[in-house]
């Protein structure tokens, strides 16, 4: 699992090893959201990075509050998929000159970044419930339907505008 990851025996040890993946992911997409706005032209997709770099602000917070509920320590492990997600959308961003397509660009790179974190969400919500630990799943649930959300508008902007003006 990694150098610096414990070894993993229990579906708790599993279950704490993704928690720190998702902490470390949303940590590194609450790090490149910035960036991403700064380089949005549509005003849909700027406002909808905006609202997305808030909702991952707070759902860094209740990945806190789920360490602390399951009494363990505040910690990332890194994740190399989630790293290989934003390092593959900086280079097809920087090489791209139209505007236009930028957008487009942006969006399916946050897309994959969404498809990421539910996969993630949904499998810590699904292993929260098995371990008895519905507060915490509760907590995960509300990260897993933002996500989701967010998704679904991020098609949206795509479909009704971005992708249009692209062509």
């Amino acid at each position: 699992m990694g150098i610096f990851s414990s070894e993993i025996h229990t579906m708790d040890d599993l279950f704490v090893h993704q928690l720190r993946d998702i902490y470390y992911a949303e940590n590194q997409i609450a790090k490149a959201l910035p960036d991403m706005i700064g380089k949005a032209t549509s005003p849909a997709l700027k406002q909808g990075f905006e609202t997305h770099l808030r909702e991952t602000e707070q759902q860094i917070q209740r990945l806190r509050q789920v360490f602390d509920l399951h009494g363990v320590d505040v910690a990332g492990v890194d994740c190399p998929a989630i790293d290989g997600i934003l390092e593959e959308a900086d280079e097809v961003s920087g090489e791209i000159d139209d505007k236009r397509v930028l957008d487009a660009a942006l969006i399916a790179s946050a897309q994959a970044v969404e498809h990421y974190e539910m996969t993630r969400y949904g499998t810590l919500v699904a292993w929260a419930k098995l371990l008895g630990r519905d507060d915490c799943a509760a907590l995960l649930q509300q990260n897993l339907q933002e996500e989701e959300a967010t998704d679904k508008k991020l098609s949206q902007i795509a479909l009704n505008e971005v992708n249009l003006q692209a062509v």
